[in-house]
């Protein structure tokens, strides 16, 4: 080989190597922080998205889970994403109540006959402009992921409302959620998630409201006689991004990350429903807790206590929100 045609060769290797560079060099890195273990539904889900991307998107996207609060708490979540530091999070809907008032909606009691109705709303117009109610602040919502309805736990039977009177209860963080303990007469109390099982066995507080695997995975019934089977509330997710990073991808790479959040969050909430039935049955297995089924009339008392707590937050949400909420409760 000519002298000339190895300095040719060398020269055009010079030429194209940055640009080999920069190809193998446009792989995004993606991080999805959460709260909770690996093994609940969220945990699960944010598993499925990674696998499905880097099954799906190949080389171009790689996905990195934090679980367990590794990187931020929800609070601090919502911060990360806006900066940059993150890319995904998937906060209760309680959370969201600085960026928009809305969002509400899902902290109000007995407004959702049962899952069924939350996903009627959720798919419907309405649930979905919720998505995109912060997309001015700088956050865009990608999906519902469902943890389940609440139950009211007590160290005596709750039936009807005067039942909770002068009764303490833990609480999120929600002006929702003390409004409606207020309209019981009863006490709240706003607490982290982490300490209500040894508020409870200490006798500290009387009550909380949670999910069927909130209330079996934390042990709580393990520490409360009697669990009102309410379904009274709501707890759920919001997987959200930043509208900036999320406005700022190709099309096609935006598209395809769009379908396998669809595809993780749909698999997350048949987790969810099937973890749901397990566990209730699984504390009524255990005979450590007394469940309560409420009678239509008993149920009926609730009701007509807490609808005030609806017009209470009317116009922070809107009527015509809380309208399509009830008006969900219709089997089509």
């Amino acid at each position: 080989m000519s002298r000339n045609l190895i300095q040719l060769i060398s020269l055009l290797a010079m030429v194209f190597l940055p640009f080999t560079e920069a190809a193998a060099s446009e792989q995004i890195t993606l991080k999805f922080s959460h709260v909770v273990a690996e093994n609940t539904p969220k945990g699960l889900m944010a598993n499925k998205f990674k696998e499905l991307v880097e099954s799906r998107l190949g080389d171009r996207v790689k996905v990195e889970v934090f679980p367990n609060s590794q990187l931020f708490n929800d609070d601090m979540a919502l911060e990360a994403l806006l900066l940059g530091d993150i890319q995904f999070a998937a906060p209760t809907l309680s959370k969201f109540s600085h960026y928009t008032r809305k969002l509400q909606v899902y902290d109000l009691p007995f407004l959702f006959r049962d899952m069924a109705a939350v996903e009627r709303f959720q798919k419907s117009p309405t649930g979905q402009q919720l998505l995109k109610s912060m997309e001015p602040l700088g956050l865009t919502g990608l999906g519902y992921l469902h943890n389940g309805l609440k139950q009211i736990s007590a160290d005596s039977p709750l039936r009807v409302p005067a039942d909770a009177m002068g009764k303490k209860f833990r609480i999120m963080s929600s002006d929702v959620l003390r409004a409606q303990f207020d309209a019981l007469d009863a006490i709240s109390i706003k607490k982290p998630f982490s300490e209500v099982f040894t508020l409870l066995q200490t006798k500290a507080i009387d009550g909380q409201e949670n999910s069927w695997s909130n209330i079996y995975s934390k042990k709580f019934h393990e520490v409360q006689p009697f669990i009102t089977e309410s379904n009274h509330g709501l707890v759920d997710y919001m997987v959200v991004t930043s509208t900036e990073f999320w406005n700022g991808l190709d099309n096609d790479l935006r598209a395809g990350l769009k379908q396998a959040m669809e595809d993780a969050i749909t698999y997350g909430n048949q987790m969810a429903e099937q973890k749901s039935v397990h566990d209730r049955q699984a504390i009524i297995d255990s005979e450590r807790s007394e469940v309560l089924q409420l009678s239509d009339r008993e149920r009926d008392q609730w009701v007509n206590v807490m609808e005030p707590v609806w017009h209470k937050f009317e116009s922070d949400i809107g009527k015509s929100v809380i309208e399509a909420a009830l008006a969900s409760n219709n089997t089509p």
